[in-house]
């Protein structure tokens, strides 16, 4: 290592290291698991509303609650993970968030009643809700340059795995209890649970962000963990220096009030477009998914079908994100994104018109499970890439909690108030038009950021 200013710094090298899966690829493997956990946790509530409105006799007002606790608790997770991340580092909150999940999850399992239930899900969301932002900022910043958009956008590709596992173990639970018998839903939420725990020891092994290392002053930690990459992956620099100390900031409400400040002062228009991107393509998709088995199940299915086609929509979309992984550093992010994110919406609009005919309501809702998962790692890896070192997993934190905000209210707002009195086509088309409103804002005031220089 050398002091000469006319080196390249540490950060700079390690995002010009060539890519080994031995190395950046196991943290892309363990920070992929936790994404899947994340997808079938969510998932797991569309199958839970109509299978705890039967054992609690619950009203579809109450059932709502099933999701809404849920997502809320990934909402005020995904803030506060996002800004703890940032000032503790990614080490230390990737590590914590599964484990949080983990426990909340076991105690759910055992709730007495449905209010001690919601409770719970709301703090397994919590833990669980720091997931996303944290494990994009530690691999992102982990992976070089030239792969980054291919690899983050790869990362969705665990979403689809984890919902679909979530509901295939949940039809194949169906069939073998028959009409589900009683309190065998717990035993749906607990199978998740030993898997998390072992990637949670797994994430004690990954190194701390060598960007957030560096952006700390943090010199000895870096020059070890850089010097390491670089013999690991076969790197070619041989000589790189680090930037000057800075002052590490303390975790304290008022830094995490100060980091959403900051994303404002960066750039208003950028940070409105994140957000309302996250919202409403988030908003479509999570609304779909929290309500479709019950949307299937009274127009005619039955449980384990309405499961499997689910699990069927889920499923499709991992071929969503290889076509996204395909095409995101040829197309770009802005033009994925102004096109599969109306497009998504339509397909659900399309499917709600012709819900009486199966065979043709299955087809749209297998391509809307496609469009969508084309649309959403983009989206993921398109925010993260928008905002500088201090303020990536701030951003992508924030502007996720405005989704998980939105996505919590959605059982609420859906099921007591729009789907009754809009009807299901006239639904989406509403929240479709939110989509179209974000992707011109996008396209007006917001940055390509392909092959861009993390900052």
């Amino acid at each position: 290592m050398s002091t000469h200013v006319d080196l390249p710094t540490g950060d700079q090298v390690v995002q010009e290291l060539p890519w080994r899966w031995k190395v950046q690829g196991r943290i892309f493997v363990i920070g992929g698991l936790g994404f899947m956990f994340d997808a079938w946790d969510v998932t797991l509530n569309g199958y839970l509303i109509p299978l705890l409105s039967g054992y609690w006799d619950l009203s579809t007002g109450q059932a709502a609650w099933v999701g809404t606790s849920n997502l809320i608790g990934m909402a005020v997770g995904a803030f506060a993970w996002g800004s703890i991340a940032d000032l503790i580092g990614r080490k230390r909150a990737f590590t914590l968030t599964l484990l949080i999940f983990s426990l909340f999850t076991v105690a759910g399992a055992f709730s007495p009643d449905f209010i001690w239930f919601c409770l719970f899900r709301f703090l397994a969301g919590f833990g669980l809700g720091g997931c996303i932002p944290v494990d994009y900022a530690l691999v992102g910043e982990f992976t070089p340059r030239r792969y980054r958009g291919r690899v983050l956008t790869a990362m969705d590709a665990w979403w689809p795995i984890g919902a679909s596992l979530c509901g295939i173990v949940s039809a194949a639970l169906v069939f073998w209890f028959g009409d589900f018998g009683p309190g065998a839903w717990r035993l749906l939420m607990l199978v998740m649970v030993l898997p998390a725990l072992l990637v949670f020891w797994v994430r004690r092994s990954v190194p701390e962000s060598p960007l957030f290392l560096v952006h700390h002053g943090r010199a000895q930690e870096a020059a070890d963990v850089i010097d390491s990459l670089i013999h690991r992956t076969g790197g070619s620099v041989t000589k790189w220096r680090l930037p000057d100390p800075a002052e590490t900031p303390k975790l304290s409400l008022g830094n995490i009030s100060t980091q959403l400040t900051a994303l404002w002062r960066f750039n208003w228009r950028i940070t409105l477009a994140a957000w309302g991107l996250f919202l409403s393509i988030l908003l479509v998709y999570y609304g779909a998914l929290t309500w479709l088995p019950q949307i299937l199940t009274e127009a005619g299915y039955g449980n384990t079908a309405a499961f499997m086609v689910t699990a069927g929509m889920t499923a499709i979309g991992f071929i969503g994100v290889v076509i996204a992984a395909l095409l995101v550093e040829k197309i770009g992010r802005k033009w994925i994104l102004g096109v599969t994110g109306p497009l998504s919406a339509l397909s659900l609009v399309i499917f709600a018109m012709v819900l009486d005919v199966p065979w043709m309501a299955q087809l749209w809702i297998l391509v809307f499970g496609l469009v969508v998962q084309i649309a959403i790692p983009v989206l993921y890896t398109y925010v993260s890439e928008l905002y500088p070192t201090e303020l990536r997993g701030s951003g992508f934190g924030w502007a996720s909690t405005i989704s998980r905000i939105g996505a919590g209210l959605v059982p609420l707002i859906f099921g007591s108030i729009l789907w009754p009195y809009l009807g299901l086509p006239l639904t989406f088309a509403v929240t479709g038009a939110l989509v179209l409103v974000a992707v011109l804002w996008m396209a007006a005031v917001a940055p390509e950021t392909k092959a861009r220089e993390l900052s």
